[in-house]
């Protein structure tokens, strides 16, 4: 590797030739305030448009400022990043954005988290010396996601995000001069383009220009009105996030105390998640068993591979971009609806409480979940299967607004029957979680044996486009696995070319699975963070009694007494879906 010698407030450094002034003074633990940009990884995205200019330095021999997150380093070069110019400029460019800013910090959704607010405390702005117009869009409401162009700075990550990492080609900087703006094609609505509403335009968004559709204020309604029974589910990757939001390391299982917390909220059953992750399994690895075994008879009309579909961001995402391949997905429901259609289907019955008096919730790691109970074929007459799904987010919000501190709180247990899971099902969180559970199950159902060692490591990694090969019997069964929708892209492309042959394949758009979710608490760029939060819920698998889906006895009960069997006429009814050519725009 070349390194280059160059010289910052006054201290001596080598760095790689490729290196920009920004890295080179962190390497040298100077600090230089950014906004636009952003970097997650060495080789996964980079936002190094220079847009914002808060990061100037001084270069000798360099009549103007310098951006030194996108000036690469050059033998000999003298930097310095703290001069009374260097100070100055950046308060101005500070002003100039704040001018064009709306100022209701105190209730935008970004207040506390907000990357401007934090910089101008840092720089110490407390005036404004420019008035004049400012800049106004219309809002834009979709299912999941609000965007409030108003408070758009151009910083660009999310066209990075949405362009170059997930390849959904959604976001774009239009316009020009006092008119640019974030927006889609054609200014369209983000529910009339091709919006998979992964959430990570979000999750990288400095300000309040795009943020969650919050449904707090709809479940505090809910939870006070004494005619509605009000349930909740939480999703796997939930429990290893929430923490953090009250000071936890990331990856810290707060299970117990969450359960407790939303008990004192006011919900009237706390249930898991994991316990449809677990019924998922059986439909899915029931589903790849009967694709499989009709394969190898040389049946020439079955399809493989089989895919996950677990995650509604990519089932969107292959609506728009894969409509010759409809037939090739799981059509077993995501363990959100399939929770869903089980309690308002089959409990609600039981318990005697009519379906329109049942209010199913949803905390979920994702924007898109927000999207997918609102998917016409997951209603009956109307009436939703899941009212209304709430972010990591949203969830810590709401326990802070009761006073409630997730920390000081003695854990409690899920309630049943719809509360009992396998350590395969804490494991969907994390990217390879759910072929590793779907392997386990369909090992022993394919070969009549069991499995002793249920630690199937080839599928494991952040290696966002992967492939393994795992012995089940005599068959040696090729697996395939993306994380991101950029990453899914590349695998279907090949797949679609012939270029490729699995048997499975397991698709999550966001990087590193629902832990890295677009409802997660903000990791603002930190991978760290996101495979912290992986490895937590592989401790949890790791320590569980049981960590097969199929020996759940709460969903084995399930089929014994309503649905006969996997795949059977009645699970297929309940459990099962179909998807949709999407329209391209």
């Amino acid at each position: 590797m070349e390194l280059i010698n160059v010289i910052i407030d006054g201290k001596s450094i080598a760095v790689p030739k490729e290196a920009t002034i920004l890295s080179a003074a962190e390497s040298l633990g100077i600090s230089i305030p950014t906004l636009c940009h952003l970097q997650m990884g060495e080789n996964d995205y980079k936002n190094d448009c220079a847009s914002c200019r808060i990061c100037v330095v001084e270069v000798e021999g360099r009549r103007n400022l310098a951006p030194s997150c996108a000036t690469p380093v050059h033998e000999g070069m003298v930097v310095k990043t703290n001069t009374m110019n260097v100070m100055q400029k950046r308060r101005t460019i500070m002003e100039l954005l704040l001018s064009d800013h709306p100022k209701d910090c105190l209730s935008c959704s970004k207040n506390g988290e907000c990357e401007l607010q934090d910089l101008a405390v840092q720089l110490g702005v407390r005036e404004v010396r420019f008035e004049g117009e400012m800049s106004t869009y219309r809002p834009d409401y979709s299912p999941s996601i609000i965007r409030d162009m108003d408070k758009c700075i151009m910083c660009r990550r999310c066209e990075t995000m949405c362009n170059d990492v997930q390849t959904v080609g959604v976001l774009s900087g239009v316009n020009r001069g006092f008119d640019s703006v974030v927006a889609t094609a054609f200014e369209k609505n983000l529910e009339d383009s091709v919006c998979t509403y992964c959430g990570q335009c979000v999750a990288v968004c400095p300000v309040g220009a795009l943020h969650e559709n919050d449904h707090t204020w709809k479940l505090v309604k809910d939870l006070a009105d004494p005619k509605k029974k009000v349930i909740v589910q939480v999703a796997p990757a939930v429990r290893v996030a929430l923490g953090e939001e009250f000071g936890e390391e990331p990856g810290t299982n707060v299970t117990g105390k969450m359960v407790t917390g939303l008990r004192q909220l006011g919900f009237d059953q706390v249930f898991d998640t994991n316990w449809a992750a677990d019924l998922t399994i059986m439909e899915e690895a029931s589903e790849f068993k009967d694709r499989l075994e009709r394969f190898l008879g040389g049946d020439k009309d079955v399809k493989l591979p089989l895919l996950t579909s677990c995650c509604p961001a990519w089932v969107k995402f292959f609506e728009h971009n894969y409509q010759d391949m409809l037939d090739v997905p799981s059509s077993a429901k995501s363990p959100q609806q399939m929770f869903g259609a089980v309690a308002k289907g089959i409990w609600a019955k039981e318990e005697g409480i009519s379906r329109e008096d049942l209010i199913v919730v949803s905390v979920m790691p994702c924007l898109a979940k927000k999207y997918e109970t609102s998917r016409d074929e997951f209603k009956v007459d109307g009436n939703p299967d899941v009212d209304y799904s709430i972010s990591t987010r949203e969830l810590a919000k709401l326990l802070k607004q009761a006073n409630i501190d997730l920390t000081l709180l003695e854990t409690s247990e899920f309630d049943n029957p719809l509360g009992e899971s396998s350590g395969a099902a804490d494991i969907f969180g994390r990217t390879g979680g759910v072929i590793e559970a779907a392997v386990r199950t369909a090992y022993e159902w394919v070969t009549g044996e069991t499995l002793e060692n249920l630690d199937f490591k080839a599928l494991r990694g952040f290696e966002g486009f992967r492939s393994a090969t795992v012995k089940v019997g005599d068959l040696d069964l090729n697996i395939g696995i993306a994380h991101g929708l950029g990453e899914a892209r590349t695998m279907l492309d090949k797949i679609r070319a012939g270029e490729a042959n699995y048997h499975a394949i397991e698709i999550m758009a966001c990087k590193g699975g629902c832990v890295g979710g677009g409802g997660q608490p903000y990791h603002h760029g930190d991978f760290s963070v996101v495979t912290r939060r992986a490895e937590g819920l592989q401790n949890i698998d790791d320590n569980k009694t049981m960590r097969k889906s199929h020996e759940n006895k709460f969903v084995q009960d399930l089929y014994e007494k309503h649905l006969d069997k996997p795949m059977s006429h009645k699970a297929h009814d309940l459990l099962h879906t179909k998807y949709f050519p999407k329209q391209k725009v």
